[in-house]
């Protein structure tokens, strides 16, 4: 049996790009604009890619009202709370106006009880 002899690298690598350039030529040839089932796969293709955007587009507004409806809902709360803080602390203010008032009638009343022994001691001592 004889020795199998391969081509050489060189033989190799020109056929290689004579069969790249062939297969160029025959796809040139035919024509990407001439064929019908090319060109549908084609407009198939993006109509597909453009139902893609639109529904992509559509998810993203969506997202969009959700996030404001969100948004507004904690301000809503957010505002209902600072008037519940609001009624709370004129609450507060009128209890505290009230103690001082409480305060200050009870220490007349002290200092009229106290103004009343004093005169009611200097009559004792006067007569």
């Amino acid at each position: 049996m004889g020795k199998f002899r391969d081509a050489p690298l060189g033989d190799r690598l020109g056929s290689a790009a004579a069969a790249k350039a062939a297969a160029l030529a025959r796809f040139r040839a035919h024509g990407a604009d001439g064929d019908p089932a090319l060109a549908a796969r084609r407009a198939e293709r993006q109509a597909v890619a453009a139902a893609r955007t639109v529904r992509l587009a559509e998810r993203e507004a969506e997202r969009a009202v959700q996030e404001a409806a969100r948004i507004a809902q904690a301000a809503e709360a957010a505002a209902e709370q600072a008037r519940v803080s609001a009624l709370e602390a004129a609450e507060e203010t009128r209890r505290a106006e009230e103690a001082a008032q409480a305060a200050e009638t009870r220490l007349s009343d002290q200092k009229a009880a106290r103004d009343a022994r004093y005169a009611a001691r200097k009559a004792r001592q006067r007569g």
